[in-house]
């Protein structure tokens, strides 16, 4: 006597049979997902395996592998391949920098190889669905066209058959695929790394664990240990800075609340700090001196609060402030950029500049953003070396220091490119395009570079237009929103020059810029003001980027009124070559020049009207305020 097998309903005979024909698109879907994208100054494919490790493949070299992030032991194998043209087009004269910029590369992946994966991993995700979809496409028109083949009899014979089994086939038909796609989806030549011993080189880095075959293990060996005390210098030095810039937050903020103690409380919204003199006093309007004089050290020996009010001339004189860090204070105790609004209704913004890949500042900005409380992050450009694709790391790194719900508005500069500005568009981003965008109630106006400088290759016209067209349109176009009774309250750009027709022709108050890698201003030009920022890389004209930095770094603090629609004041962050830290006091930020008093205006010889490059003769000389030479164009 026989037990007939007990046979499921249709409905879960045709769920079973969707999960069978599903799981292996999904599994080929994933395993065979691919990525082309940069790997340190090269191109490469990252391919998704099943082998739980990351195998970098350098070819003849041999390889490199470490455990895998990803989930269900899923690996990547990152095949590099060559470098981009447009990073090796170098003459002799340029190849120590070109050499500077492939390490900074380097540096970038092996200091955060995680981070490296993860960013791509997106890209893989996406590659995964899209090929999940399209074997989802073609299974289902498959089996739409065999069930039209075979007929309705035909069908109903199959399915009489198949029915009593249709448990075994399923979890048959499942295991097949499974053990087919692990066998095709890993790398033979990794699947054992695991066995290999972990190279000795990287132990207490971030590739600790990490096993090298081929060739590549000699050179490790005999090469690792210089690239590795590198790394930890760039480290060290960095971490030092970042720890000096957060205490040299909190002693600024000891000052502060000392003079809002010892001194008659000025109006709501009116700095407690260090004021600024009225009227276009330049020089008096901007930090002087040494910034590494009263800096946050490592060794806890800085001044107290107390005794850097008396450095600051804070202490003692109801308030009143040194005539080197600002100007006088009136006889209210407010300043001259005080305004009726509270300070917690002031927008604030941090405006950095000129970056140049130096992904060591990343920790420092993110920093400087929390501390300063800023919603806004304003990146004037150049965030890169070279606009290239490979540089993506350098974009998401700077990303990511940004804190959640903080906008980040950039300017791209002409060391960047379209691609630059669609990574920072993927990081979330605002990319200002020549169009006013509002964040956070202030109306910003920009765009990005005319021009794009490529190394050995020198500048060239990123569009069909030239400088003086660029500059003649963001001038008309800040008027016509004037005239609409929609005006703007800032524009900022790359290049400082190519701004002055908009300042010139009274429709912009205020003008951000960087490039020059000098600091300079803020000060009265044409009808509005103008402020170009220091590079927050510490760029130096003809020095690596790679490691402790060169030149001071310098980041920018603004409070803007969203009553009266003006900046109020600004503070300057200073990070030094020996990775002392100096936050200065808040300054007023100056009056534009009004319609009829030119004659009160001051010149602008330092970065004149005539296009030129930061290696021209337009560059400027340093200011007093400034401590640091032109960096040229880098």
């Amino acid at each position: 006597m026989t037990t007939s097998r007990r046979i499921p309903p249709r409905w879960l005979r045709r769920t079973l049979v969707v999960i069978a024909l599903l799981f292996p698109c999904v599994l080929w879907g994933v395993t065979s997902a691919q990525v082309d994208a940069g790997l340190g100054p090269h191109e490469a494919r990252y391919d998704v395996t099943t082998s739980g490790l990351v195998v970098l493949d350098f070819g003849p070299l041999g390889t490199l592998q470490i455990d895998s992030p990803l989930p269900l032991r899923l690996g990547v194998l990152v095949t590099v391949e060559e470098i981009p043209a447009d990073l090796t087009a170098v003459g002799q004269a340029e190849s120590l920098d070109s050499l500077s910029h492939d390490l900074d590369a380097y540096l970038a992946f092996f200091a955060s190889p995680g981070t490296t994966i993860s960013a791509v991993a997106h890209d893989l995700v996406v590659d995964a669905l899209r090929r999940t979809a399209l074997a989802v496409l073609l299974v289902g028109a498959g089996s739409a066209g065999l069930v039209l083949l075979l007929g309705a009899a035909r069908r109903r014979e199959v399915s009489a058959a198949l029915a009593p089994r249709t448990y075994e086939i399923t979890a048959g038909l499942l295991v097949v695929v499974l053990v087919g796609a692990t066998l095709t989806g890993s790398d033979p030549d990794s699947t054992g790394g695991t066995s290999r011993p972990a190279s000795a080189v990287f132990a207490g880095t971030p590739l600790e664990g990490a096993r090298i075959t081929g060739r590549l293990g000699g050179i490790v060996d005999t090469y690792g240990s210089i690239a590795l005390d590198l790394l930890r210098e760039n480290d060290e030095f960095y971490a030092e800075a970042d720890a000096n810039l957060a205490t040299a937050w909190d002693r600024r903020a000891a000052i502060q609340d000392v003079l809002a103690a010892s001194a008659d409380p000025p109006g709501p919204g009116g700095s407690t700090d260090t004021p600024a003199g009225p009227g276009p006093a330049a020089e008096n309007d901007a930090p002087t001196g040494d910034p590494t004089d009263e800096s946050t050290g490592a060794d806890g020996t800085d001044p107290s609060p107390e005794e850097d009010d008396d450095e600051d001339g804070a202490a003692g004189q109801d308030g009143a402030a040194a005539q080197d860090e600002g100007g006088d204070r009136g006889e209210d105790g407010a300043t001259s950029g005080a305004t009726t609004t509270p300070d917690d209704e002031l927008v604030t913004l941090l405006m950095i500049s000129d970056l140049h890949c130096n992904t060591g500042m990343t920790p420092l900005i993110r920093t400087a953003a929390e501390r300063s409380g800023a919603s806004i992050v304003l990146n004037a450009g150049d965030t890169t070396m070279n606009g290239t694709g490979v540089e993506s790391f350098c974009v998401d790194s700077f990303a990511s220091a940004v804190p959640q719900g903080v906008q980040t508005v950039v300017a791209d500069g002409n060391h960047d490119s379209v691609e630059t500005a669609q990574q920072w568009r993927s990081n979330g981003a605002i990319e200002l395009d020549g169009s006013v965008v509002d964040v956070e109630g202030i109306r910003i106006l920009g765009d990005r570079d005319p021009l794009e400088s490529r190394i050995g290759e020198g500048s060239k016209p990123a569009r069909e237009e030239t400088p003086a067209q660029y500059a003649a349109r963001l001038a008309d176009t800040a008027c016509e929103l004037q005239e609409s009774g929609d005006p703007i309250d800032l524009m900022m750009i790359h290049t400082p020059r190519m701004g002055n027709d908009a300042l010139d022709s009274g429709c912009v108050p205020s003008l951000l810029a960087g490039h020059m890698h000098t600091r300079d201003g803020p000060d009265p030009y044409g009808y509005g003001v103008r402020y170009v920022s220091g590079s927050t890389a510490g760029a130096v004209a003809d020095q690596l980027r790679i490691g402790p930095l060169k030149g001071t770094a310098e980041m920018t603090v603004l409070r803007f009124d969203p009553v009266e629609r003006r900046i109020v004041d600004w503070q300057l962050v200073q990070v030094a070559t020996d990775a002392t830290a100096k936050v200065w006091p808040r300054i007023a930020w100056p009056r534009p020049v009004a319609p009829g008093d030119e004659e009160n205006q001051p010149g602008d010889e330092s970065l004149g009207t005539e296009a030129g490059t930061e290696t021209g003769t337009d560059a400027p000389t340093a200011p007093a305020t400034s401590t640091e030479e032109p960096a040229g164009d880098e």
